[in-house]
């Protein structure tokens, strides 16, 4: 039987649009994961219903989605790496294949016990980003289970938390800016050792008597993505698409989406690309300048 997680009242009106999360018992990482390295320490446990991350001073590991997908909404539950947790990252990213590849990405920044991980978010489109904005979260991310999402259509593509939309990236094809529409991208994530700049530019290192760091996920969700067919087609073209999923494949942010949206960002964001001058002298680049991105 399935449980419904509903976000708060206040993006009650999003949730209408984009669906309430449904944890259902399907959902199993046997059948839609595989672990693809770390040498055992990645590990899938009770039966499918939990994965679980590990990195030591060997190394860390990671695992990808059996699927690809083209457009849709997709949900994951992460308990990030608990106490001092300095030096890793965490990566949940969607990402196609190739020398000009696609990418959406979610990348939590580990940090000395007590101070706030950053959650670094990039799009990359034909091989490209530079397209970072980074933020705090409003909550502890290792005391519990959080839901992490990417909507992705061919208008724009917004990372929520927890049902509150923290970033929106739009299609801007028309005034020259690459946009990942046309690659299908599996879902990736692994857990690593950056230390060379992941706290506070690489001053702060890993503390490796702690190890393992270990990150645990549960309850994913892609009933509302469209699963990519060697035949060249989706799921989202049959005659059973649901209708969720159509909605979705069409939506943008309300007005109460868009209230969260500013929220977030006035209080929670660290670091914003599109305002960065010094980064880019000769000018930003033109979807900062033609909207907020």
């Amino acid at each position: 039987m399935a449980t419904i997680l509903c976000p708060p009242n206040y993006v009650l009106l999003i949730s209408l649009m984009v669906g309430c999360f449904v944890a259902a018992s399907a959902s199993n990482f046997y059948q839609d994961f595989q672990v693809t390295w770390g040498d055992g320490r990645g590990k899938i446990l009770n039966n499918g219903e939990l994965l679980t991350l590990s990195l030591d001073k060997a190394s860390g590991s990671g695992f990808q989605s059996k699927n690809e997908y083209l457009f849709g909404k997709i949900d994951m539950q992460i308990k990030l790496v608990p106490g001092n947790s300095a030096g890793t990252v965490t990566a949940y990213y969607l990402r196609s294949e190739g020398s000009s590849w696609d990418e959406i990405d979610f990348e939590f920044l580990g940090n000395l016990s007590g101070d706030p991980y950053i959650v670094h978010t990039n799009v990359f489109s034909q091989g490209k980003g530079n397209k970072e904005q980074q933020f705090y979260l409003w909550f502890d991310p290792t005391a519990d289970f959080h839901t992490y999402s990417i909507l992705w259509n061919a208008q724009h593509i917004v990372l929520y938390v927890d049902g509150t939309p923290i970033r929106e990236f739009k299609n801007s094809e028309s005034i020259g800016v690459p946009y990942p529409k046309n690659l299908p991208m599996r879902i990736y994530s692994s857990l690593w050792n950056a230390d060379d700049w992941a706290t506070r530019g690489g001053l702060v290192k890993t503390d490796w008597t702690q190890a393992p760091f270990t990150a645990s996920y549960r309850n994913f969700n892609a009933d509302n993505a469209c699963v990519w067919w060697s035949s060249g087609s989706t799921s989202c073209t049959s005659s059973n698409s649901n209708s969720t999923r159509s909605v979705l494949l069409s939506e943008e942010l309300d007005s109460t989406g868009q209230e969260r949206l500013q929220w977030v960002q006035k209080n929670y964001m660290v670091y914003n690309y599109c305002t960065d001058t010094k980064r880019f002298p000769q000018g930003l680049p033109p979807e900062c300048t033609a909207s907020k991105s």
